[in-house]
């Protein structure tokens, strides 16, 4: 008599028994596709994600939205009504100009190749690192490493980028953060900053005007140095034109000179300002592959194959809903 005999009435052994044989040979196969998707898992590197956060704000006079535009307009990119900053740096980010800068970084990290392997210290381009035949496989390949998401109500930007290396996840964030903000600063085109190149330009040409007119007059006056005491109408007349004519130019100068300052402050305050929150943390913990779910998962898919296998009608049944 065996201990499960002692413990249950010959009744309810016999029927357990007969339940355990049944069940026997699923769990086991079960456990057993379990047990080698544990191994093929491993195979597998962990996976990295590191996460930047940034906050657009945008200037008093609309500058800042209006250079996030114009910098977006600049990669081809166009901004439906364009609602708010955030929008355009959210196309910027994912432009192909800044996907190829940022292949072509070099980055030094380590990475383990598969769970229990050893760190392989590297200093390779991002371009190297995904071994991709060529640059638009290399780019499809980078856009499914690198997440966006923005939320509308705070207009916080999430940039994450996830790959088998710490160091190059949060070296691939920041440096993405990096060159957001120098496409933003090189590229954007304001009305103070054509203000600014236009009373430059304008503040030159009458810098010339100002120095022919004193070159006239310098001339006149050396044949004329009292020319206000001169009994000739006609000498006076044109020293005092001379005259107006520098002083018209030297205000003109004056006055383009003062123009350019304001329009220079205008384009400084027309910069779009980018608040890093978060410049891209290193992750400790891994943030894939979930093995255990997946041990699980292919467990429990093994035990209803070999159940299927055992008794296919009840599975029959069971889909049916056949009592």
């Amino acid at each position: 008599m065996t201990r499960l005999d002692t413990l249950l009435s010959p009744a309810l052994a016999e029927r357990f028994q007969a339940g355990w044989t049944a069940l026997r040979r699923p769990v086991q196969v079960g456990l057993a596709a379990g047990l080698l998707t544990a191994l093929v898992t491993l195979t597998l590197p962990n996976q990295y994600k590191s996460e930047a956060r940034l906050l657009p704000a945008d200037a008093r006079s609309g500058g800042g939205l209006g250079a996030a535009a114009a910098a977006a307009a600049a990669v081809g990119v166009s901004i439906p009504g364009q609602e708010s900053a955030d929008a355009a740096y959210v196309d910027i980010l994912k432009s192909r100009s800044l996907r190829e800068a940022l292949l072509q970084t070099r980055f030094t990290f380590q990475v383990r190749t598969w769970y229990f392997g050893a760190e392989q210290a590297r200093q390779q381009t991002l371009y190297e690192y995904l071994g991709k035949k060529n640059l638009d496989r290399a780019v499809k390949a980078l856009n499914e490493r690198i997440s966006i998401t923005r939320d509308l109500k705070t207009k916080l930007l999430t940039v994450a980028v996830e790959t088998e290396s710490p160091q190059l996840s949060q070296q691939v964030a920041q440096r993405l953060v990096r060159l957001l903000d120098e496409f933003v600063v090189s590229k954007a085109q304001t009305r103070g900053g054509a203000k600014a190149a236009f009373s430059a330009k304008r503040l030159a040409e009458a810098r010339e005007e100002m120095a022919e007119a004193e070159g006239a007059f310098r001339a006149y006056l050396e044949g004329n140095r009292n020319y206000l005491m001169s009994p000739d109408p006609a000498v006076r007349l044109k020293g005092l034109r001379l005259d107006s004519e520098l002083k018209l130019r030297t205000q003109i100068v004056t006055t383009l000179a003062i123009a350019r300052e304001q329009a220079l402050l205008e384009e400084k305050n027309d910069m779009p300002i980018l608040n890093v929150l978060d410049a891209g943390n290193l992750p400790i913990e891994k943030n894939g592959p979930g093995r255990s779910i997946f041990v699980a998962m292919v467990a429990i898919a093994g035990m209803i194959v070999g159940l299927a296998a055992n008794d296919p009608g009840r599975i029959r049944r069971l889909i049916a809903f056949d009592s």
